[in-house]
């Protein structure tokens, strides 16, 4: 019987003992190896899934669901502004092993600020995610991807664009999407998708499946660049991580 695939990198890398000592096995024995096993690390086609503008308590804990029910970890850039009564919406991520970022307190656009207006938008969102989740470790994404000097010099931390962009924000036309997406998709990709519309959600839930039965492996931004052996610097803009 064939192992079954994970759809998660996480998942992928702690199954991978279970794998290789199911190979070790005699055939014929119980416990002999199965018919599929784990690529090494380097030949996995890993993609990482992020969304934008949330939390919005009604599509953002309907996406959590079927994240969860697939066992995929996404990348969740956040706005700082919405975490207000959404606290429990943003530890349940962060538990559920979640990656999260900063898209500014009121997604304003970055680019041309000054240093306080610019720290107004970044460190106060910086402040508001460390006082629920009490880590700093997280990333950031100007709001339209626009970077420039200042957003490089102050931004603290790495700074995550994307490869792939189904503008779900235009017309929140699932099958749309999905069929962007999918055709659209390479080892390495960073999806850009936003989770306070209903569309986007179903959308991302279908287009996980599809990719997964297609052989990709699901992973966070630091999963995503760690696989890679690509340290993430402060300052530094990353679009995809291809091989």
């Amino acid at each position: 019987m064939a192992l079954a695939f994970p759809l998660s990198v996480a998942a992928a890398l702690s199954a991978r003992p279970a794998a290789v000592q199911a190979d070790a096995a005699p055939p014929g024995e119980t416990g002999a190896a199965p018919e599929a096993v784990l690529p090494p690390d380097d030949e996995m086609k890993l993609i990482a899934i992020t969304f934008d503008d949330g939390p919005r308590r009604s599509t953002t804990t309907r996406l959590l669901d079927g994240l969860a029910e697939r066992g995929v970890q996404a990348t969740f850039f956040l706005i700082g502004e919405q975490v207000e009564g959404n606290e429990d919406v943003l530890k349940r991520m962060d538990d559920e092993g979640h990656q999260i970022g900063i898209h500014t307190y009121d997604h304003v656009k970055l680019t041309g600020l000054n240093k306080t207006d610019f720290d107004a938008q970044v460190d106060r969102t910086r402040s508001i995610l460390k006082g629920v989740l009490g880590h700093n470790d997280f990333l950031l994404r100007p709001p339209y991807g626009m970077t420039d000097n200042g957003v490089k010099t102050w931004a603290g931390c790495p700074i995550i664009l994307w490869s792939i962009d189904p503008e779900d924000w235009k017309d929140q036309n699932a099958p749309r999407e999905v069929r962007q997406i999918v055709s659209e998709a390479k080892d390495g990709d960073i999806i850009l998708m936003h989770d306070i519309f209903s569309a986007s959600v179903d959308a991302a839930l279908q287009v996980i499946d599809q990719l997964h039965a297609k052989g990709f492996l699901f992973c966070t931004i630091d999963e995503l660049y760690a696989a890679r052996h690509i340290d993430l610097e402060p300052g530094e803009v990353y679009w995809n991580a291809y091989p």
